[in-house]
């Protein structure tokens, strides 16, 4: 008799790695945002432009279908855009009311990213603030302190089996950002090779800060501007794990980290 493996497999996968404006714009990395499989559960965060399209040609595809949830770090294009589309594939068509949307509280309101018709489609929308915990099914996540960014920004912290994933989405560095992330994986918004001053995104000698104080067991860098872009990714983050003692990944579109 053979036994069938009925555990369903844990990952992340990266359905875009762009970062900031003209990466999205010329879609030198697509812009898709994270899916997470975390037991019986399916979480898309910051779905960006073609998001859709993303989960369509990935290998195996990804059913927007089974989702359960739906994160928005932040209301910015390159993170949010695709969100009304997910949500109505999410609700197949909104025919089906199923589903949570996590945002902050301007990306709702008078400029609201998701839109009049697609608002009553899902289960529920939270409104998610600074150092709180929410669950979706046998999914919960802490959003961090607010970012330093032009929009209310949170990171989150979560678990996928035993393993603790942090997910820093941009911000300029501040030294509190460590007092949060401590976690066994650091996956790390990158978009500046070279910090940039007055422009609120971490860049690479930020990253390196901020894993040299954590010391996770892996660091995953995405969100790539076009001076990381120019830098070589893989190159830097080679480096980084030299310098480190640390793990350190680029992340490319359409990667899977298994659990």
């Amino acid at each position: 008799m053979v036994r069938v493996n009925q555990e369903k497999e844990n990952y992340i996968k990266f359905l875009g790695t762009a970062g900031a404006r003209f990466v999205m714009i010329k879609q030198l990395r697509a812009s898709g945002g994270l899916w997470i499989s975390s037991g019986m559960n399916n979480i898309l965060i910051d779905p960006g432009p073609g998001s859709i399209v993303r989960c369509a040609s990935s290998r195996p595809r990804l059913d927007p279908g089974k989702l359960d949830a739906i994160i928005l770090t932040h209301r910015h294009l390159d993170h949010a855009n695709d969100i009304n589309v997910m949500i109505e594939a999410m609700t197949e068509g909104g025919f089906k009311k199923r589903g949570t949307v996590f945002c902050p509280s301007d990306a709702l309101g008078n400029d609201s990213v998701i839109l009049r018709h697609a608002a009553g489609f899902p289960e529920k929308i939270q409104i998610i603030k600074a150092n709180h915990s929410y669950r979706v099914g046998d999914f919960s996540f802490l959003t961090s302190m607010r970012h330093i960014h032009p929009c209310e920004t949170y990171g989150l912290k979560f678990k996928i089996g035993k393993t603790t994933v942090g997910l820093i989405s941009d911000t300029r560095y501040f030294p509190e950002l460590a007092d949060f992330y401590k976690t066994d994986i650091l996956i790390i918004a990158v978009v500046f090779y070279e910090p940039r001053q007055g422009i609120d995104h971490l860049s690479l000698k930020d990253a390196g800060i901020l894993i040299n104080k954590l010391k996770p067991g892996k660091a995953v860098l995405t969100h790539f501007g076009m001076t990381m872009l120019k830098a070589n990714p893989l190159k830097q983050a080679e480096k980084l794990s030299g310098d480190s003692g640390v793990e350190v990944i680029a992340a490319y579109d359409g990667m899977k980290l298994v659990f």
